[in-house]
């Protein structure tokens, strides 16, 4: 509740103002004040109060003031009161509704219009504190989730498009690790390659083994060293020195000569040697001859000479040639597959083999060359031969071992062809982008970023699973207050005798602030409620009079207090909500006031028309014991410098103006004088007070004239009569003629005519009534 008003200073019409600290507000407050004394000044405090927000107080500052606004204001939550100083509010008091003029222009229409704020508001309105707290927690998390997407963008841009290989952000950083990622990647280049050269990998061979000729040395050597067993030396010294005699070649052809004729054939019949048919039965010599050209000697020969066919054949020339051969297509071939599979490099120093090749050669065969030319003598192959042979045998090591390399590669060869004849270019490409993407994601520098993406992605994605939740919050408590909000203010517009009613109000997600949409039900005619009607067209700035419009924002003020779970809480403060534009709907306010008074803390009801008041005090103050209580009247008045607010004495107001009518009474009675629609209207009330004065202990505080004639008929017919029944006939008859004069009776009293010849006698009676 708001309890003291204990300073205005420097606001409006309020210079330094604190006599309102001399009293209390209570559950029913009044506040009467004429125009531009300061009523809606105190109703924009009040706002202020219930929002925190300044600009409703420091732009009514006072002119001329030196003072900076101020206020102190006994309320819920304290002690301390809150106070309003330099341009804030010490604390604030939520729980203040206000219904005035800036209600209608924030939530309902201004001038004519219905904008897009309007129904913004509207919807905030609609929906509550609590609607309104889950739609600003949508719109914060979306705002969070803009901000996790300028994050989300700073981090993607950190990680190079280049390193990604085509890949996707999401993609990219999801790439596990792979120990072997090089090893992979380089294979899956050899692939690809394999792919787009699949013809070629089709047609060229596999390796085919290297391996220089074989040459049993150890066999020579064995054969170097072979002689004739059963020759005795003294043969073999003889033969020899016969051998020198003869000269160089003498060995080969006297061995010759020997086997034309072997054994002896080829003698002559007398036993004599053909080429000189001498006698040889005597020779000596020729039975060494015998001897040294055995079958031993010829077959030892027969070995040299079948070594010499066999080192000649094996290493001659065209054997190195096509040996280089080889190497030169192995090589050729290594070219190719290297860069598709993993093939080891080799090296084969053909120069070198070619050199070791005919050196080892040509001392072997020289070597048995001279054992040919000596053969009983037992030779050996010499330390330089030898080394030679080392040198080729270690060349064809190399070889052995550069072949069994090459050809060991044949089985990825055969792989590597069966996978070209049955992959895809496109698919092996797709896979080495990925490889590469996943070497480049594992970077130290794209480890950093991938993770500070990942963390910002995930703080979106948990944001926007929180939007999800909290829309459907939102969308739920829409679906039920739309509804009953539908309902409520069609009942209030009942109530408050409106002719149109409202037809599908629903939200609106706007970008932004959400809204709301609905149409006016008119003579069974929707029209469209907005800002932009075409022209010509219903609209809502052609189709509601003034006090429809209105109508219509009070109707939606207290269909909002009737939704609000908070109501029994509420100080709800109504500045004018029946103007001269809503006579029509004036005794329908005063019982929308009277209802609400119970249902909620307080009620502030401030206006400038007295009557409204007199009649809201009369109709909807509590009564309890015949006494008003709980009730504080105030009015705000003319001071010494502005306005002042002070007690109102709303009980001697009342009669000062029964007063007042007694006299338009007269007048007109007596002169003929005055608004006969206004003298009509007076009766009634005229009658009223009178009987309050009159039959104080039968015309209770608080109740109307139609409870006091009800409780005089009863009485009559119980036969305990409060007035005689001529004067309770005669009132029945006057109040009778004047309800057609008052909306609460007649609807159309604004429009009800009266002539002097039908006025003059009823306004005679009820003077002669009230004289008695």
């Amino acid at each position: 509740m708001i309890q003291k008003l204990r300073l205005l200073r420097s606001i409006g019409q309020f210079d330094a103002v604190n006599t309102g600290a001399n009293f209390d507000l209570r559950k029913l407050t009044l506040v009467y004040a004429e125009n531009a004394r300061g009523k809606t000044t105190l109703a924009a405090i009040m706002r202020s109060l219930a929002t925190g927000e300044s600009l409703p107080i420091t732009e009514r500052r006072r002119l001329g003031a030196t003072q900076a606004p101020e206020a102190i204001i006994e309320c819920t939550g304290g002690p301390p009161p809150a106070i309003f100083q330099n341009g804030a509010w010490s604390r604030t008091c939520a729980d203040v509704l206000v219904f005035d003029d800036a209600f209608v222009d924030k939530n309902v229409y201004s001038g004519m219009d219905v904008a897009a704020e309007h129904r913004q508001n509207l919807h905030e309105l609609i929906v509550g504190a609590a609607g309104v707290a889950l739609a600003r927690r949508v719109d914060d998390i979306a705002a969070e989730i803009r901000d996790h997407n300028r994050t989300l963008r700073e981090k993607s841009d950190a990680i190079p498009v280049a390193d990604r290989h085509g890949l996707n952000l999401d993609d990219f950083c999801g790439l596990a690790a792979r120990a072997d990622i090089d090893e992979t990647i380089k294979a899956s280049e050899e692939r690809l390659r394999a792919l787009q050269n699949v013809e070629a990998v089709r047609t060229t061979p596999e390796f085919s083994a290297l391996a220089l000729p074989v040459v049993d040395f150890a066999e020579i050597d064995t054969l170097l060293g072979r002689t004739v067993a059963d020759l005795d030396a003294a043969a073999v010294e003889a033969v020899k020195q016969h051998f020198a005699a003869l000269g160089q070649g003498a060995e080969g052809w006297v061995g010759t000569g020997m086997r034309m004729g072997p054994q002896g054939a080829a003698l002559t019949p007398d036993g004599d040697w053909p080429f000189c048919a001498q006698p040889l039965s005597e020779s000596a010599l020729f039975g060494h001859y015998r001897a040294y050209f055995g079958q031993a000697y010829t077959q030892l020969q027969a070995d040299l000479a079948a070594a010499v066919i066999r080192v000649e054949s094996a290493l001659k020339g065209d054997a190195l040639a096509g040996f280089e051969r080889q190497v030169s297509t192995a090589m050729e071939r290594r070219g190719f597959w290297s860069p598709l599979t993993a093939v080891p490099e080799v090296v084969i120093d053909t120069t070198g083999i070619a050199t070791a090749w005919q050196q080892a050669r040509d001392a072997v065969l020289a070597a048995i060359r001279s054992k040919r030319a000596d053969p009983l003598t037992a030779a050996t192959l010499s330390d330089d031969t030898r080394a030679k042979i080392r040198a080729y045998q270690a060349a064809a090591d190399n070889v052995a071992t550069a072949s069994d390399s090459l050809t060991g590669c044949n089985e990825a060869i055969r792989r590597v062809k069966e996978a070209a004849r049955t992959g895809s270019p496109a698919t092996a490409e797709t896979e080495l982008k990925r490889l590469r993407a996943t070497k480049n994601r594992h970077t130290p520098a794209n480890v950093t970023a991938c993770q500070e993406y990942m963390d910002a992605k995930a703080g979106k994605e948990a944001a926007e699973a929180d939007k999800v939740t909290a829309q459907q919050a939102l969308d739920a408590h829409r679906a039920a207050a739309f509804p009953n909000t539908l309902t409520a203010i069609n009942t209030y517009l009942s109530r408050l005798g409106a002719n149109f009613t409202l037809v599908n109000i629903t939200p609106q997600p706007t970008p932004g602030r959400p809204s709301c949409v609905y149409r006016l039900l008119i003579n069974g005619h929707e029209v469209p409620v907005g800002a932009t009607a075409a022209t010509g067209n219903a609209a809502f700035k052609n189709t509601l009079s003034a006090g429809d419009r209105n109508t219509l924002a009070l109707a939606f003020f207290l269909a909002a207090l009737e939704q609000d779970p908070n109501r029994q809480n509420r100080v709800v403060v109504l500045d004018d909500p029946m103007s001269s534009l809503d006579k029509h709907r004036r005794m329908q306010t005063i019982q929308e006031i009277r209802t609400l008074l119970p249902r909620v803390a307080q009620v502030i009801v401030m206006s400038h028309d007295e009557h409204f008041l007199f009649e809201v005090y009369d109709r909807v103050a509590p009564h309890p014991g015949g006494n008003v209580t709980d009730t504080t009247c105030i009015v705000v008045g003319r001071g010494t410098n502005g306005s002042t607010i002070a007690a109102w004495d709303i009980e001697s107001e009342k009669l000062g103006r029964h007063d007042k009518r007694h006299a338009l009474l007269t007048e007109y009675v007596t002169n003929g004088t005055g608004d006969r629609l206004k003298v009509a209207q007076s009766i009634r009330p005229h009658l009223e007070r009178y009987l309050r004065v009159a039959c104080p202990d039968k015309f209770r505080d608080g109740e109307m004239l139609r409870d006091f004639r009800n409780r005089a008929r009863t009485a009559q017919q119980n036969g305990a009569p409060i007035i005689s029944a001529a004067k309770f006939t005669e009132l029945d008859q006057l109040v009778e003629f004047s309800n057609d004069f008052h909306h609460d009776t007649n609807p159309a009293a604004d429009a009800a005519t009266v002539t002097d010849g039908q006025l003059r006698p009823y306004v005679k009676r009820a003077l002669a009534f009230v004289a008695v």
